[in-house]
């Protein structure tokens, strides 16, 4: 399984196509996260600003109809993450049966996502 953050009104937003973020078009592939941490040390480096509920996407890899291709990161990978962490990136749409679970994002006090539920 690998993850994927998303303000969950955009998630929401057309539950009868395959979900297409802007990163698609941008980078060329859909950001993904090994695993939860990883995924939390995401969410605070790059999405602190971002709409909420924040919510994680929880993929099944092999339900996949785009390519995944695990990569480095581009730059220094966000604080609280090993050097060397392979990023699954997802080459294509992302398959609405490949969801396996839609968690959301828990915040403490201070705007740091400290967990999912």
């Amino acid at each position: 399984m690998i993850y994927h953050i998303v303000p969950l009104a955009e998630w929401n937003a057309d539950p009868g196509r395959p979900y297409t973020p802007a990163s698609l078009t941008e980078d060329g592939f859909v950001h993904c996260s090994p695993d939860e941490e990883t995924t939390l040390a995401v969410v605070n480096a790059f999405y602190r600003g971002a709409p909420r509920p924040l919510a994680a996407l929880l993929l099944d890899e092999d339900r996949l109809t785009a390519r995944c291709v695990w990569e480095a990161a581009e730059a220094a990978p966000p604080p609280g993450v090993a050097g060397g962490t392979l990023f699954p990136h997802v080459f294509g749409p992302v398959d609405r049966a490949a969801v396996q679970r839609v968690l959301e994002v828990r915040w403490d006090d201070e705007g740091r996502a400290t967990g999912l539920f």
